[in-house]
């Protein structure tokens, strides 16, 4: 008797969360200077010792796959491509996305034969002269491998699905935690999906609903009120036999889709009945919380008023203020001046660390003796439209070179110890201050430019957060202004999700 070949099963991430409100072009050396990894380096990183994204975690959705692909034993076999992702920024140039797309399509012909595909993306990726490269990529990807072979593919919770994609793929996975924390399970969840199918042990069948919904569910963390509800209720769904997958995307607000919303997605055994229920079900759900709108953020005068008054918040440990209308991981340039030049006018009796993207400025300073003293202009040049530079005096605490940052600048500006980075100001986790001699404990005020994930790594040190407003392209208003193909929540009055969503997906209404 023969014996029967492993599936060979190729893997690879093209991934990257776009602001189409920024003018700031996310180009393949951002990808570089953040995550690109190929071939056999790639798997070693995945591997049980590996550290798959340097500086950002050791798991993530590739190495998630790589232990569902490692369960299967010998039935699977594991090709490795290449693993591109890059901070959240600008749309990508259009030689940026032909680069990664055509090396994608080629690494794939040079894998063949190939029994499967797992492919990990953002879902909020848009191009200079393309509104959904991922859907592009994925038809790409299909047309390569042919019709009957599977893709599995892993998403942000902040991705938008559109009917391309959603077409193009066999199943999709995505995060269901905010701040996302479930990079790994998301890509074993995918891969198991994947590896099941490709050795008969389950048929996949989904359905999918797209709502116009832009802003709801308040805060959108998983773990509180509205969203809580709706997430424990996935797991339920998820009990019954039959249904393999179930996901929520709140999609991202600064996405220039024609058809941006919240989707809902649901993968079952061969039950196609089912899975239009429960996708039904949870779009309902979803379509529930759209009058539950995020909390009203404060300005630069009231927080630092809050940080003064909050004696035993920083006596413990520090205020921690979001710089809420400037957040890289959003896409924002990170170059926003307003919040500094609030702390540096008014909070002179705060001792307060502050992030700023500038890569001219750290050019100027780069060689400049520690201690010199330095008088220039900073910030407000990548996105002068919604920014102004800022003219501060001080002296060069000192110059420092740090992963994803490239190189930084450390100014001494009295009260305000100002941090310029030459790359994206991607300020999440306080190992940002320390590693520049800055320590957590001796601050009042430590500014962020991150929404989310930055609330577990600062909670050592933070006793109060404060998310501030400053006026730039993630205000959550911000989104209102791109010229969208369908009203949507709350922009827009709503009245039923229904036939707006059989519009998206192509159903006779």
């Amino acid at each position: 008797m023969a014996v029967q070949r492993p599936k060979r099963i190729a893997y690879a991430r093209v991934a990257q969360e776009s602001n189409a409100l920024s003018p700031v072009l996310t180009t393949l050396d951002d990808f570089r200077r953040t995550h690109f990894l190929e071939g056999a380096r790639l798997e070693r990183a995945c591997g049980r010792f590996g550290f798959e994204t340097k500086g950002f975690l050791r798991a993530a959705e590739l190495s998630g796959f790589v232990r569902a692909a490692r369960a299967a034993g010998d039935a699977v076999e594991t090709i490795p491509l290449f693993s591109a992702w890059a901070i959240p920024g600008g749309p990508l140039s259009r030689a940026c996305f032909e680069t990664l797309s055509d090396k994608l399509i080629h690494g794939l012909k040079a894998a063949a034969p190939l029994d499967g595909l797992f492919l990990s993306m953002h879902g909020a990726m848009t191009t200079e002269d393309d509104s959904d490269p991922e859907g592009t990529l994925l038809q790409r990807v299909r047309d390569t491998l042919g019709p009957d072979v599977p893709v599995a593919v892993s998403l942000d919770l902040h991705a938008s699905l559109s009917r391309t994609m959603v077409e193009a793929a066999t199943v999709i996975a995505s995060y269901r935690t905010n701040p996302h924390r479930d990079h790994a399970k998301t890509g074993e969840r995918a891969g198991r999906m994947l590896v099941d199918t490709l050795l008969g042990r389950a048929r996949p069948t989904i359905a999918w609903r797209s709502l116009p919904l832009l802003i709801g569910g308040g805060r959108t963390l998983d773990f509180l009120s509205p969203m809580r509800a709706i997430f424990r209720r996935m797991k339920e769904m998820e009990s019954r036999p039959g249904v393999l997958d179930c996901s929520l995307n709140m999609c991202h607000l600064w996405n220039d889709y024609p058809h941006l919303g919240w989707s809902t997605y649901v993968v079952t055994d061969d039950d196609p009945a089912l899975a239009e229920a429960l996708a039904e079900e949870l779009a309902d759900l979803a379509w529930s919380v759209r009058h539950e709108q995020p909390p009203a953020f404060s300005s630069p005068t009231d927080a630092i008023a809050r940080a003064r008054a909050a004696r035993l918040a920083r006596a413990t440990g520090a205020v921690c203020m979001c710089d809420a209308s400037d957040v890289v991981p959003a896409g924002a340039p990170g170059d926003n001046t307003r919040l500094l030049a609030a702390l540096l006018e008014d909070a002179s009796d705060l001792r307060c660390y502050v992030p700023l993207r500038d890569p001219d400025a750290v050019e100027a300073l780069w060689g400049t003796p520690n201690g010199a003293p330095v008088d220039l202009e900073v910030g407000g040049r990548l996105d002068p439209a919604r920014g102004e530079p800022l003219r501060v005096r001080g002296r060069l605490r000192g110059t420092f070179t740090q992963h994803g940052f490239d190189r930084v600048a450390v100014l001494d500006l009295g009260h305000v110890q100002l941090a310029i980075t030459e790359g994206p100001a991607l300020v999440m986790k306080p190992a940002f201050y320390r590693d520049l001699g800055l320590d957590p404990w001796k601050a009042d005020v430590m500014v962020v430019k991150s929404f989310f994930p930055w609330l577990m790594y600062f909670l050592p040190y933070n006793r109060l957060p404060i998310f501030v407003r400053t006026a730039g392209t993630t205000d959550l208003d911000a989104a209102f202004e791109l010229p969208f193909a369908d009203p949507l929540h709350p922009r827009d009055p709503v009245a039923e999700w229904r036939p707006i969503d059989r519009q998206r997906r192509g159903i006779a209404p």
